[in-house]
């Protein structure tokens, strides 16, 4: 995210503004978990990452609901993960058919973002990080998620698939 950081604005920080924070925080994430080969293999990802930053409300839930999609596939009777995937598909329905005020949609979302958001994710990635082919599952993941991302940002008119199907 530096790297990304670097190239989008000349500034050194691991949150650039023009990348969505959950994927931000996916990165970091799969940047800190996998061995130097496979974080050799993200470099590259960083200038998209700088300028992948889809409009709308509902990308952060629809990420983290394809993230515990896959986390599910791995353990397929984990209630847990179910419940987590449900509560962000409610989530994005809720926010397609809102109407509110913009200044309290910005609350609405920082605030999931800040607590149930970041759990979901989390919860995820521990799920992810503990498989034994966990660096090559990452580092595709990741790879999957920012070409969704790039190809949102540059048509935001279109509601994307769920995203990660590895």
């Amino acid at each position: 995210m530096e790297t990304a950081s670097l190239l989008a604005t000349g500034r050194f920080t691991d949150s650039p503004p023009g990348t969505h924070p959950v994927l931000a925080a996916l990165a970091r994430v799969i940047n800190d978990s996998v061995n130097d080969a496979a974080r050799a293999t993200l470099r590259p990802l960083a200038a998209d990452l700088a300028h992948a930053y889809p409009p709308g409300r509902t990308y952060g839930p629809w990420l983290i609901a394809g993230l515990l999609d896959v986390a599910q596939r791995a353990r397929p009777r984990s209630r847990r993960l179910r419940r987590r995937r449900a509560a962000c598909r409610r989530r994005i329905a809720r926010i397609t058919r809102s109407r509110v005020p913009a200044p309290l949609v910005r609350a609405a979302d920082a605030l999931w973002w800040r607590g149930p958001g970041h759990h979901h994710l989390e919860h995820a990635l521990r799920v992810l990080v503990a498989l034994p082919d966990a660096d090559e599952r990452l580092v595709l993941l990741l790879t999957d998620a920012v070409a969704h991302a790039v190809a949102a940002t540059r048509s935001p008119s279109s509601e994307p698939a769920l995203p990660l199907t590895r």
